[in-house]
């Protein structure tokens, strides 16, 4: 399922997004969980990927097998590639299956300049080829590679990243969401189970219903959270702050007021971590020292 943790940064988005171009609540919120949705389409798109590097290895051992003049490596290719136990369970899966043919513009076409481009560079790299060298199959070994694979070639390419921003604005925000996705759908997979279902995006009502209040008691509560903020600052004027930090704040205050039995520490960590990602290097102590001062304060555990 997806976290509360990005749950949170989707909330945060909506804020920024809603004090670049306000908007009514309703379409606000209807674009928000738009967004968490779209999540998935990437996340079954980067499952894709995985599954079309082997689709890709097998169609060139049978071009390979096709060839006229065929030396040693055409006639008894190495098949430990596409034996990976883990490609398998993926390539197999049946709601990535159920959710692509509904889905078509999902499925990665084998000529596609990325996907051969990607698969020539693991091809040519020391772990790929130590990988196929290697006596034996291990699902322990199978697994660790292709994490490696995934980590190395996609959730830390950027050709890769440029290329999902072209194909859906808003996939440049949630690649890193998506990646944390796959990589732990990859952990999870087990030798001696059927992979048969797949990360939720919202695990249930209540986490629907955390994300919708978080919204609004934020948008409703700005002007008087934004006072809080205020008489927080030291010898900084509330002017001076970036609309980013003023956002992530803004929306703590907000549950750390109007959720009151998620500890303090909790949250102030999550914002913590969504400030990593969205704002400057020196905001997360900035956000740490703010929300710190605010819950003593208040008397919040």
């Amino acid at each position: 399922m997806l976290g509360r943790r990005q749950i949170r940064e989707k909330v945060v988005e909506s804020v920024y997004s809603y004090y670049q171009n306000p908007i009514k609540f309703d379409v606000l919120e209807k674009n928000m969980f738009s967004g968490i949705e779209k999540i998935y389409y990437l996340y079954i798109y980067e499952l894709n990927f995985l599954v079309a590097l082997k689709d890709l290895a097998e169609h060139q051992i049978e071009i390979g097998k096709n060839k006229y003049i065929k030396t040693d490596a055409n006639t008894n290719p190495n098949q430990k590639f596409i034996s990976n136990q883990v490609l398998i369970k993926l390539e197999e899966n049946p709601e990535r299956l159920f959710f692509t043919g509904q889905h078509k513009e999902l499925k990665w076409d084998l000529h596609d300049d990325l996907l051969v481009r990607t698969f020539q560079r693991i091809t040519a790299g020391k772990r790929y080829q130590d990988f196929m060298k290697e006596d034996g199959y291990s699902f322990e070994e199978d697994q660790k590679f292709i994490g490696k694979l995934f980590l190395r070639y996609i959730a830390e390419n950027e050709d890769f990243h440029e290329y999902l921003g072209d194909k859906e604005l808003t996939w440049y925000d949630d690649i890193h969401i998506a990646n944390s996705m796959v990589q732990k759908t990859i952990g999870f997979l087990k030798e001696d189970e059927d992979s048969r279902t797949l990360i939720k995006m919202v695990k249930d009502e209540e986490d629907r219903d955390f994300a919708g209040k978080l919204l609004r008691d934020t948008l409703n509560n700005w002007e008087s959270n934004e006072k809080k903020l205020g008489e927080r600052l030291e010898n900084w004027d509330l002017d001076r702050v970036s609309l980013m930090d003023k956002v992530i704040l803004t929306t703590a205050i907000s549950e750390l007021d109007n959720f009151a039995l998620t500890p303090s520490r909790v949250i102030i960590n999550e914002y913590i971590e969504i400030a990593k990602v969205f704002a400057t290097d020196r905001s997360n102590i900035f956000i740490n020292g703010i929300l710190d001062k605010y819950c003593k304060d208040q008397n919040r555990i």
